[in-house]
C-alpha cells in the first residue's frame, strides 16, 4: 500500500451522497477522490429505525464517531450507546452493526484503516466480511422492516 503525496482539501460541496447496498443507508465518501489505500473516511446518515449491515473486516480497524444524535452499535454480543461526540474503536475480526432505534436521524463519521484489506494476488471473498446474513437486524429493531 502506498501513501498519498501532498494533501487534499475536501470541502462539503465536494461530497456526493449515495445509498449503500444492500441496506440503503446514505453515505458520503470523504477520501474516494484521493485514491487513499491506507485510510477510509465516510459520513453515514442513519434515518430513524434503520441499520447498516452486520459485518466484520479482514484487516481494517474502524473508528465510529457520532457527529449528530445518539449512536447505537452492536459489537459482538454487546449493544453500545454512543453519545454525540463519542466514539468506539472496533478491531477487524469483531462483528459489528451500526443501527438507529430512535425517531431522529443519526450522523456518524466512520474512519477505517487500511482501506484496501487485500494484498497483491489476494481476491475478495464476501464470506470474510459477511459470514452470516448481513441484513439481519438487531433485537432493538424488532418488528421494523429495513431496508424500506
Amino acid at each position: 500500500m502506498k501513501a498519498i503525496e501532498g494533501y487534499f482539501l475536501i470541502k462539503p460541496e465536494d461530497l456526493s451522497w449515495k445509498e449503500a447496498n444492500p441496506m440503503k443507508i446514505p453515505y458520503a465518501d470523504f477520501l474516494e477522490r484521493t485514491k487513499s489505500e491506507l485510510l477510509g473516511a465516510r459520513l453515514w446518515r442513519f434515518p430513524a429505525k434503520s441499520a447498516n449491515t452486520l459485518h466484520k473486516h479482514v484487516k481494517a480497524e474502524e473508528f465510529y464517531f457520532v457527529l449528530e444524535g445518539v449512536g447505537r452499535i452492536r459489537v459482538g454480543e454487546e449493544t453500545l450507546t454512543v453519545p454525540k461526540h463519542g466514539g468506539v474503536l472496533v478491531g477487524p475480526q469483531m462483528m459489528r452493526q451500526v443501527f438507529n432505534d430512535t425517531d431522529a436521524e443519526v450522523l456518524w463519521l466512520i474512519i477505517g484503516a487500511p482501506e484496501n484489506e487485500f494484498g497483491p494476488g489476494e481476491s475478495f471473498d464476501i464470506k470474510l466480511f459477511w459470514p452470516v446474513d448481513p441484513k439481519q437486524l438487531p433485537k432493538e429493531l424488532g418488528g421494523v422492516v429495513w431496508p424500506p
